[in-house]
This record gives C-alpha cells, sequence and structure tokens, in this order.
C-alpha cells in the first residue's frame, strides 16, 4: 500500500482527498520511486478543475514532477538502478509516497542538488530552459516581459534571462512581490495592481517595447500581451493561470505588427530522451554554477495538498513549493 492524494471528482481544493491504495510492481521499462519531495505546480490545479481531462480518467493522482530514489526496476531497465537520486517530469500522478514511472523519464540528480529543489525545479525550471533557449533565442541585445515575475516559474526565468545577458522586464502584484523578483534578476518589475503595464513597458523601453512576452497568466494579460511587442515579435502563451486566452482572429496579429504567437508546452520539446537529457542537464549546469537559484519558498505536508492548492490559487505563493511524505 502507498499513500497520496486521490480526486474521484473535479472540482475545487477539497476534492483532493489522502488515501492508501494498492500500487503493482513496477513492469517492463519502469522503475519505482519513492519520493523525498513533490513538486506543486499550477498545472496540478488545471487536472484537478477539469480544465485538463485526466489522461486515464478518474481517480486522478495529481502530480507530474517528483525527486527520490529508486526502490525497484522491472525488466529491460538499463537506465536507472535501486539506489539511484533521480528527478523527473511526466504526466500525473507524483501526489503518492512511491510512484512507478518510465524509466526513460528518470534523471539522475547531481549531490550537489537537494531532494527538495530537485522536485521543485524540473517542471519550472526546464519550462524556463525551453522557453529561453528553444522557444526564443533570449541573449544580449534581447529585451524581454515576463508575467508573474514572483511565482516558480517567473523568479528561475529572471535569473536565467539576466545571466544570458537579456534586459529583462516582470510583472508582479504588490510591492512584496516586486521587491522579491526584482532581487531575482529582473532589471525592471511593474506592479500590475497600481500600473498598467503596457504603459510602463513602453515608458522603460521608450516606446520601442519588448522582443518576446512570456505569458502565463492568460486571459486577464489578453490581448495587452500584445501591445508591448515589437513589431515581428513573439507572445509566448504557455499558461493561463486566470484562465484560457479567448479565441481571437489571426488578423489581429497583422494588425499589431506582424506578431508571431506560440502556445508551447514543456513535455513537447522533452519528448525525446535525447532533448530530455540536454534540458536536465542544462537547468542542473545553471544552477550548481550559482548563476540561477532555486528559492523553496514553501513545503507542505503531502496530506496538506488542499491548503497548498488554496494558496496556490489565491495567488499567496511566491517562489517553488513541494509536498513532502
Amino acid at each position: 500500500m502507498v499513500q497520496g492524494i486521490r480526486v474521484h471528482e473535479t472540482g475545487g481544493p477539497e476534492v483532493l482527498r489522502y488515501e492508501s491504495f494498492d500500487l503493482p510492481e513496477p513492469g517492463p521499462g519502469e522503475a519505482r520511486v519513492r519520493h523525498a519531495a513533490i513538486g506543486l505546480n499550477f498545472l496540478d490545479v488545471y487536472f484537478r478543475t477539469g480544465l485538463y481531462p485526466a489522461p486515464n480518467g478518474l481517480p486522478l493522482v495529481p502530480g507530474s514532477e517528483g525527486a527520490g530514489v529508486v526502490v525497484a526496476v522491472g525488466d529491460g531497465v538499463t537506465t536507472v538502478q535501486p539506489g539511484d537520486r533521480v528527478a523527473y517530469v511526466v504526466g500525473p500522478g507524483s501526489y503518492v509516497t512511491e510512484r512507478n514511472v518510465p524509466a526513460d523519464r528518470l534523471v539522475r540528480v547531481p549531490d550537489a542538488v537537494p531532494d527538495d529543489e530537485a522536485a521543485g525545479m524540473m517542471l519550472k525550471g526546464m519550462t524556463v530552459q525551453y522557453l529561453l533557449n528553444r522557444t526564443y533565442k533570449v541573449g544580449p541585445g534581447t529585451t524581454i516581459l515576463f508575467h508573474a515575475a514572483a511565482g516558480g516559474v517567473g523568479l528561475i526565468a529572471g535569473q536565467w534571462a539576466k545571466h544570458l545577458g537579456a534586459t529583462v522586464i516582470g510583472t508582479a502584484g504588490g510591492p512584496e512581490k516586486c521587491a522579491l523578483a526584482k532581487s531575482h534578476g529582473y532589471d525592471h518589475v511593474i506592479d500590475y495592481r497600481s500600473q498598467d503595464f503596457v504603459a510602463a513597458v513602453k515608458d522603460i523601453t521608450g516606446g520601442a517595447g519588448v522582443d518576446v512576452v512570456y505569458d502565463s497568466i492568460g486571459k486577464d494579460t489578453f490581448p495587452a500581451s500584445l501591445d508591448v511587442l515589437k513589431p515581428l515579435g513573439l507572445f509566448c502563451s504557455f499558461g493561463s493561470a486566470s484562465g484560457p486566452v479567448p479565441p481571437f482572429q489571426m488578423a489581429l496579429l497583422s494588425q499589431k505588427g506582424s506578431l508571431f504567437a506560440t502556445r508551447p508546452t514543456l513535455f513537447t520539446y522533452i519528448a525525446k530522451r535525447t532533448d530530455l537529457e540536454a534540458a536536465s542537464s542544462g537547468l542542473f549546469d545553471v544552477v550548481r554554477s550559482g548563476a540561477v537559484k532555486i528559492p523553496v519558498a514553501r513545503r507542505y505536508a503531502l496530506k496538506d495538498a488542499a491548503q497548498a492548492h488554496i494558496d496556490l490559487e489565491a495567488r499567496k505563493t511566491t517562489g517553488t513549493m513541494v509536498l513532502i511524505p
């Protein structure tokens, strides 16, 4: 028996139930991981509410990332062995004490990286890795706008983009969150509660706008996010914390400067094992170099996942949050 959180019907945080249930032995190509820490992400909320359908139906075990130790492997597994410290990002299923994971999705965790950081960095950190290095190649001379700058992804992005030589502008809600973002690489932070971020970006850039806007907010920042872009700029919508971007006419992109728009997801960018290894190695390297620090802001007991979701949706949180079995 393992203990964990299951969702029997989609809805609010109250549908997260802490239960005991059976876990089969790892099958061919699988490894069993005993979790030391479990990552908490807004993606988990999308699955809990039904915005994203559960891949295997209900009941659903939320959570897509974790870190721990391999305790058993199935037939044909050669990439890891019992005793290895590993971390992963896969489909839902991580809000448990132990789970079976496709072994080719596991990466070994360097000794210098603690379990809670590893659990909290995989989805967020590799998301930043592909956003800044592949979706749009950020470097010296690039000016970016990153919404939710004080969130878990945003704090990593600010440090990493600054390390790459970019001019980094962020948005956050309230003086404390703005100050936090400013201490994590952002050159300018706009308080969206008291400022019009479009006007503020135009003022900061002398009217030029930014090369790329990274938007995980969705409905509340659209179409305003398009208005901060230079001609031929890129609108990168990688989340929808306030609700999905509403349908729009493609001609809008032409009218606002022949803009580009994309809706990427990490799982496409790491679908190949070689891409997963490159993304995770890039993340671990930049963390071990000290250029990017992973702030684990809150730790919740696994059984308190509902409270963690309440705090997450209320935007009371900053940085990375993890669940501890």
